[in-house]
């Protein structure tokens, strides 16, 4: 799955890995609906950084569509609000 990091590029993540990045976004959403901006704050910066851990950087220059945008580690809790769907913002 390529993954886009808003403001920082795309990374290509295995499908193996989405279960543990799951896990964080359902922690991430919790937090982002019971207002908790320090417990946000940490599960955004934790899941970014899984998932520049997981996956492999893609060249600047390659043109891929994004399978999956996930916003800037200095998104506030607002604007990741506007982001999520029903199920966060990874799908699963």
């Amino acid at each position: 799955m390529i993954v886009r990091i808003m403001g920082e590029g795309q990374v290509l993540v295995a499908d193996s890995r989405l279960p543990g990045l799951n896990r964080l976004d359902d922690e991430l959403l919790a937090e982002i609906e019971d207002g908790d901006h320090e417990g946000f704050r940490k599960t955004l910066g934790a899941l970014l950084e899984a998932v520049r851990s997981a996956g492999e950087p893609l060249p600047d220059d390659a043109l891929q569509p994004s399978e999956l945008i996930l916003p800037a580690a200095d998104a506030t809790l607002e604007e990741v609000k506007a982001m999520l769907k029903d199920d966060g913002l990874i799908p699963g």
